[in-house]
Formats: C-alpha cells, sequence, structure tokens
C-alpha cells in the first residue's frame, strides 16, 4: 500500500497546477468587456501635435507614502508659472461642482461637495502637465488622462468623505488619481494666488481615515502631524490610521484606485474628502486616469 501511495506523488505533483483551476478563487475574476468607446470632450487624449509645444524639464520629487495601497507624495509636479497660468485660465469657467451616485445624473449638493469647479482648456501648458502626469503612472497601455479640472473651495468650502472609484464596470474605471494643490489663498490685485492677494489658507487639508500613518517626522514637511511640522509623526501610543495631507501649494499626491489581482475590487484606503476651509480659498487640480483595470 505504502508502495502504490509513493508512486502516486509525482503524478499528483505533476496534475496539481491542473487541479487548482478547477477551483475558484477566494475573490472571482473580472469579466471583461470589450473597451468602451473614447470620449474626447471628457479625456485628454493624445495626438501627433507634440511638436507645437515645448515643456520644461520635469523637477518634481516622488516620494513613496504607502506601497498597498500605492500612494505617492509629489513635490514641485507644478512649477510657479504652471500654477498661475491654471489661476488665470479657470477663473472664468467656474461653475458649481456636482456630484453623482449612478455614474450617469449628476446632482449640485453643498451639503456633500461645497465648491466650484472649471474644465480647463488644452493649452501648451496643460498638455505639459497632462504629460507628466502619463509620465508618473509609465505611460500604461488602456489608460486615459481625464479632461483637468480645477477646484476652488472658499472659506466653509469642503468635499465630503467618498471614493474617487465606481464599480468595476467590465474591467473599466478610474484607474487613479492625483490630486494637486494650486494655490493656497485667492488671486487678487497683487497677488499671483502665492503673495499678498489675499488670506492665508486654513484648513482644507485632504483626509484619509483608513490610511495608515507614518511615524518618522520628515513626513511632518506634508502631512499634519501633533504638534506641527517637525515634530514626531507617530500619534500619542504609536502609529495607527488616519492620515491629512497639508495643501502645500504645487505639490501633489496620488494614489491607486483598484487592486492590481485581477478582481476588480477598490481600494478602502482610498476612502478620502477635502476637509473644510476655515479661512482664505484653496484651490486644487484634479488629474483621473481611466481605463483599464489590472
Amino acid at each position: 500500500m505504502i508502495g502504490y501511495f509513493l508512486a502516486a506523488i509525482p503524478v499528483l505533483l505533476f496534475f496539481s497546477d491542473s487541479i487548482t483551476h478547477l477551483f475558484p478563487p477566494s475573490h472571482p475574476q473580472i469579466r471583461r468587456l470589450p473597451r468602451p468607446p473614447l470620449n474626447p470632450d471628457l479625456l485628454a487624449l493624445e495626438t501627433n501635435d507634440a511638436s507645437n509645444y515645448t515643456c520644461p524639464p520635469d523637477a518634481s520629487a516622488v516620494h513613496i507614502y504607502s506601497r498597498e495601497p500605492l500612494v505617492l507624495y509629489v513635490e514641485n509636479f507644478l512649477s510657479p508659472d504652471e500654477r498661475a497660468h491654471l489661476l488665470d485660465i479657470s477663473v472664468p469657467l467656474y461653475a458649481p461642482a456636482t456630484i453623482t451616485h449612478d455614474g450617469a445624473s449628476t446632482a449640485h449638493d453643498p451639503l456633500v461637495r461645497d465648491s466650484e469647479v472649471a474644465l480647463i482648456p488644452r493649452t501648451p501648458t496643460v498638455r505639459c502637465i497632462e504629460d507628466r502626469a502619463r509620465a508618473l503612472q509609465g505611460w500604461r497601455d488602456d489608460v486615459w488622462i481625464e479632461r483637468l479640472r480645477v477646484q476652488r473651495y472658499r472659506a466653509g468650502g469642503h468635499y465630503a468623505h467618498h471614493f474617487d472609484w465606481g464599480s468595476a464596470r467590465g474591467g473599466w474605471g478610474r484607474v487613479s488619481s492625483l490630486m494637486v494643490w494650486v494655490a493656497d489663498r485667492e488671486m487678487g490685485e497683487g497677488g499671483d494666488g502665492d503673495g499678498g492677494g489675499g488670506e492665508v489658507l486654513e484648513g482644507g487639508g485632504t483626509e484619509f481615515p483608513l490610511l495608515g500613518r507614518k511615524g518618522d517626522r520628515r513626513w511632518c514637511r506634508f502631512v499634519e502631524c501633533p504638534g506641527g511640522e517637525g515634530q514626531d509623526g507617530a500619534p500619542e501610543g504609536g502609529e495607527g490610521k488616519g492620515v491629512v495631507f497639508t495643501p502645500r501649494p504645487g505639490n501633489a499626491v496620488f494614489w491607486e484606485n483598484f487592486r492590481a489581482d485581477g478582481t476588480g475590487r477598490g481600494y478602502e484606503e482610498t476612502w478620502h474628502a477635502g476637509l473644510p476651509v476655515r479661512k482664505g480659498v484653496k484651490v486644487g487640480l484634479n488629474i483621473w486616469s481611466s481605463g483599464r483595470i489590472e
């Protein structure tokens, strides 16, 4: 009997891989549908006219905040000239921001989202910003930058906790988000969003209540820490969950919305909010990427 058992072991090992395929994985894989049609009114599609504009060198510095989910903090994503350009072209385009629950219809609900939004034109400067966002993600196949939107939050303005991703319909969705801070005060006479044109911003941080905190005090340059910048980044009692990124004009936070395991599941840690502005004006830039969920 023992001889038969020993003889069967190589056979079982040989067929073990095939046997595992008979059983479904713990999380079902995406049932992928054909690529949806591309809407140039909503997507910043690449064209062959790159020779019509020249982009400045990329001066950004990238820091990994989290690996699972992938969260990157990017210093100097926007230059001062780019920020001034975004402020200039967005002013005449602002309209009350809306929300959607089904991906189709929209509504204005200031209790959930109280801000103004501007869908900005694709000027040469804006195209350079789009190119930088593509490069940050490694020029992924079947992923497209959505048209850029500038957001303005006045005192009291906020965006309640939400996900940027919805359902992974047919394996396609909003795969990543890039939140960029453009200005931390109003642009006014004699001011360019950084100078004496308005009150200095108070509040308005971007909060991720389910994302793990970091203990290294060097992160206090970018996130809220007990005692302020230069203090120990770990809260009392040690590291835990909940981080607030402070608005720093020109800097950005990038995160992946979906798990790269073929299940189409979104990361719960990407639940986030734009906290209320207590004083001044916050201007941000949303760069979303939509496409094939890995």
